[in-house]
């Protein structure tokens, strides 16, 4: 009995989950950055320790989508029923991201965030290193993104990161182990040994994740402070308020569809969409996000393809955010846009979307690759980048319900969604919250 209590009293006295850590994290640093506002010392300090979080993400991302692509496609065996999981994948992102770009246009005309705004009252920020890389977009032609998808040297795409041309290497690479047969699964072991020794690192950079967050969120309150949500308030609120609707209302309605609950999702993923919430970056989540989905009832195998694709194919909030950001630009300046130039705007995004996907800042950019199609001002988004943070913060969060809802749709649509499983695994978070 005294044993029983002392494992009692030793499990009370456990450290708090990731979530609770990242929240306290979250809220230390506002409160570090507002202390702080101004101070040069203080954000040269806590630069490098958020620096140093996001890069040692992005040091296990690349070789998780590789090993997690190259599992699932030579794990699903048959070609045939590969390419109706990639062509189905392909359909489901396009009409998602589609009505996400939609439902954008649908609040900026109803909200006019950028009617009525002072822009002698605004402080603009330096947008010279993303109208580099607009340029450059610009530049290259529809055949010609279409051609970059396809790398000339793979080992240059894994250093520069290039997520769409390593994504084409690795459904390759995976189709042609699947194909040998008995001779590819020693490398289909390999890959799966990979696979799980990165989800293992990811574990270990993760207990340096509140720390992250602390420093990531302390830098941009120091450097910007409240203060500058005050005039472009109205674009944050339209921002926020459109993608609760979103996640609530359509992810919800297409949840249900699938015979689940976005509120139930949102429950399991609370503490990856803390962590991506306060770090910006879905790349942060992805493994764990993987994880939690398999538990969740959907195939490795599918988990393992949509997912990773969906983080260039996938992206709700950016799309939500991008529609909102042109309309915002163009309101700003008094140009007004009809419904066939908004249409026209809409079918640009659905192109300048996936162009950009894997570029840095990529949101930012469609946004000025789209301006620069349609004849808006550029240097209207140097008023909105010293919120930007604020805006990305959710459009992550957004990105990764959307990503996490799409496994379930597939894994539902290809009739292998494993409903005991998660029935299971929710009544054990249940169970675990109680005790």
């Amino acid at each position: 009995m005294n044993q029983e209590r002392k494992n009692e009293r030793g499990f009370n006295m456990k450290k708090f989950g990731l979530g609770t850590q990242i929240f306290i994290g979250l809220a230390l640093g506002i409160l570090a950055g507002a202390v702080f506002y101004g101070n040069e010392t203080a954000m040269a300090v806590l630069q490098p320790i958020g620096d140093i979080f996001i890069r040692l993400i992005k040091m296990i991302v690349i070789p998780i989508v590789v090993a997690a692509l190259v599992v699932s496609i030579a794990g699903v065996g048959d070609i045939k029923k590969l390419g109706q999981l990639g062509g189905k994948t392909i359909l489901y992102f396009e009409i998602v991201t589609t009505i996400a770009i939609a439902v954008g246009l649908l609040a900026a005309n109803i909200f006019q965030p950028g009617t009525g705004i002072e822009m002698s009252s605004l402080e603009k920020s330096d947008i010279s290193k993303y109208e580099a890389t607009t340029k450059t977009a610009e530049s290259a032609g529809f055949v010609d993104k279409i051609v970059h998808i396809v790398p000339s040297n793979i080992v240059q795409s894994l250093a520069e990161g290039d997520l769409l041309a390593i994504i084409f290497f690795s459904v390759l690479f995976g189709i042609g182990v699947a194909t040998i047969g008995e001779k590819g699964k020693p490398i289909l072991k390999f890959f799966d040994g990979v696979l799980e020794a990165m989800f293992w690192m990811t574990n270990l950079v993760m207990k340096f994740a509140p720390f992250g967050v602390f420093a990531l969120i302390g830098v941009n309150v120091a450097k910007f402070g409240v203060a500058s949500l005050i005039p472009l308030g109205k674009l944050v609120i339209a921002v926020y308020v459109t993608m609760f609707f979103f996640v609530f209302v359509v992810l919800g309605i297409i949840a249900k569809m699938a015979g689940t609950s976005v509120l139930v999702l949102i429950k399991v993923l609370k503490d990856e969409l803390l962590l991506a919430f306060t770090t910006a970056s879905s790349e942060s989540v992805l493994p764990r996000l993987m994880d939690k989905m398999e538990k969740l009832g959907c195939p490795k195998a599918i988990t393992s393809f949509v997912i990773p694709t969906g983080y260039t194919f996938n992206l709700d909030g950016s799309s939500i955010y991008q529609a909102i950001a042109s309309l915002f630009i163009a309101q700003m300046y008094g140009i007004h846009l009809s419904i066939p130039e908004q249409i026209t705007l809409l079918l640009v995004l659905m192109l300048t979307s996936k162009g950009m996907a894997g570029v840095s800042g990529a949101s930012f950019v469609v946004v000025l690759t789209t301006l620069g199609s349609m004849g808006l001002p550029l240097e209207g988004m140097a008023f909105i980048a010293g919120i930007d943070r604020i805006l990305d913060m959710l459009r992550t969060a957004v990105n990764v319900v959307g990503n996490a809802l799409a496994a379930i749709v597939m894994s539902k649509w290809e009739g292998q969604y494993d409903k005991e499983q998660a029935d299971r695994y929710t009544a054990s978070l249940k169970q675990s919250k109680v005790a």
